[in-house]
C-alpha cells in the first residue's frame, strides 16, 4: 500500500513538472526571424519577419501568422509576407498594433484571430517582439484566465519589455474577459 502512495506521489509530481516545463520559452534562431522566442507548440512570437523565412515558419509546425505591425513600418513588408503564407497554405491575420498608442480594437481584432478556428500553432510578431508578447499576454488573461503574475512572467520570456504597454494590456484583458 506504501509502494503505491509513494508511486502516485510520484507520478503526480512528475506530471506537475512536465506540466510547469511545457510553459518554458525556448530562444532558437530562425533565418529571416528577429528575436524567434517559442512557447511549446501552441505559439511562437518573434520580430521583423522577412516574407523568406515564411516556408521555415511552415515546417516548423505553424499554421498561422499574425502580423502586428503597421503597413507603415520600415520593411514591414505585409502584402509580400500575405504573399508568402498564402503560397505555403499558412493563414494570415494582419492586425496593424501600434505600441505608442494602443488600440483596443486591435486587440479585439488579435483575440479573434488567435481563437478563430485552426489558428493555433501561431507565429505572432511585430518589429522586435515587444506587441506579439503584449498580445499574447492579453489572451492568456482575458481568454486563458491565467493568473496575472505568471502571464506577465511568459509574456517578459517571449519579449515583452514595455512597462506602459504591459499595463494597457492588462486593464484591457481584465475588463474585457471571455
Amino acid at each position: 500500500m506504501l509502494k503505491k502512495i509513494a508511486l502516485v506521489a510520484v507520478t503526480t509530481v512528475s506530471a506537475l513538472a512536465v506540466s510547469v516545463a511545457a510553459q518554458q520559452v525556448t530562444k532558437e534562431p530562425v533565418e529571416g526571424v528577429v528575436n524567434f522566442a517559442r512557447l511549446e507548440t501552441t505559439v511562437a512570437c518573434g520580430g521583423a519577419t522577412k516574407p523568406e523565412a515564411v516556408p521555415a515558419l511552415k515546417k516548423m509546425g505553424f499554421v498561422s501568422i499574425i502580423n502586428l505591425r503597421e503597413a507603415t513600418e520600415p520593411g514591414a513588408n505585409v502584402d509580400a509576407e500575405a504573399e508568402a503564407a498564402k503560397a505555403v497554405g499558412m493563414k494570415f491575420f494582419h492586425v496593424p498594433f501600434n505600441g505608442n498608442a494602443p488600440d483596443p480594437k486591435a486587440v479585439d481584432q488579435f483575440l479573434d484571430a488567435i481563437k478563430s478556428p485552426g489558428a493555433e500553432p501561431a507565429f505572432i510578431h511585430c518589429a522586435g517582439g515587444n506587441r506579439a508578447a503584449a498580445m499574447w499576454l492579453a489572451k492568456r488573461v482575458a481568454i486563458d484566465h491565467w493568473d496575472v503574475d505568471k502571464a506577465t512572467a511568459e509574456a517578459n520570456a517571449l519579449g515583452l519589455t514595455s512597462p506602459t504597454l504591459t499595463r494597457f494590456i492588462l486593464d484591457y484583458a481584465q475588463a474585457h474577459k471571455r
